[in-house]
């Protein structure tokens, strides 16, 4: 139970840095904005999605791409902690050695509950509409939230490996950039070349944004069955994804933060 107690902890100390640092939520809130203005917009009526509309299909993948994006909170908030001098304080008091980058992964999960209650409100102001039940979109939600969750672990190894936060970003953009661009977040993955076309159908990213879409019930009655496995089973390929990363990272994060405050 220490460790649920000393995570706690440090997750109450990093939400609180909301409340004291707001420049960092606006400017959190105001990316997903602008991409859901920019696409809804300017995208809208260039790419034609039959049975539906293109805002529909767009906020599943500007969902995504935010909690995935949102991710690397995690890694640069521990960047940012080491390079302070912090690691070593929290190394040097009698708590759980888990604590703190599990309280880390634990509160950046606010950000994304903030972001995507913003997107939500954008979305449905620029036409977007869930049309399926509460209970769905409540899934839907969490799915994303839950993927979200698990990524930030492999971004708290990133976090650890590295002293500053601005490496932290340009390491994770030139990784997640085309994770989530090469996927159907913003274009069907049948409009995408033949390779891109196969990436893009087992990219974790296109079964989130696709299981989104289902549990939203933005997918047109008309639309073909996808043929790809992972798109057929996207919640089921989702949630093994993000139940992998978090075996597989979870322990090396731990790993890495005991190492880390050593260096």
């Amino acid at each position: 139970m220490n460790i649920l107690r000393d995570s706690l902890v440090i997750a109450r100390r990093n939400t609180i840095r909301i409340r004291r640092v707001p420049d960092v939520m606006v400017f959190v809130l105001i990316q997903p904005l602008m991409f859901v203005v920019l696409f809804a917009y300017v995208f809208g009526g260039s790419i034609d999605i039959p049975g539906s509309s293109y805002r529909e299909f767009l906020m599943a993948g500007i969902f995504t791409q935010t909690v995935v994006f949102g991710a690397t909170f995690t890694g640069a908030g521990l960047a940012e902690d080491l390079q302070k001098g912090l690691i070593n304080r929290f190394r040097s008091l009698p708590m759980s050695p888990y604590a703190v980058v599990a309280g880390r992964t634990a509160s950046d999960v606010i950000y994304n509950v903030l972001s995507i209650a913003m997107m939500s409100i954008a979305g449905l102001a620029v036409g977007w509409r869930i049309r399926s039940s509460v209970l769905d979109a409540l899934i839907g939600y969490a799915l994303l939230l839950f993927f979200s969750y698990a990524f930030s672990w492999v971004m708290a190894c990133i976090g650890l490996a590295v002293r500053t936060p601005e490496v932290v970003n340009n390491a994770s953009f030139m990784v997640l950039f085309p994770l989530t661009f090469i996927a159907n977040t913003f274009v069907p993955s049948d409009n995408l070349p033949a390779v891109f076309r196969t990436i893009a159908e087992w990219n974790p990213v296109s079964a989130l944004t696709h299981a989104a879409r289902v549990h939203f019930g933005n997918i047109p009655a008309s639309a073909p069955e996808p043929t790809a496995w992972p798109i057929q089973n996207s919640t089921m390929y989702t949630l093994a994804w993000a139940i992998g990363l978090i075996l597989v990272f979870a322990p090396i994060a731990a790993r890495s933060y005991q190492r880390a405050g050593a260096r």
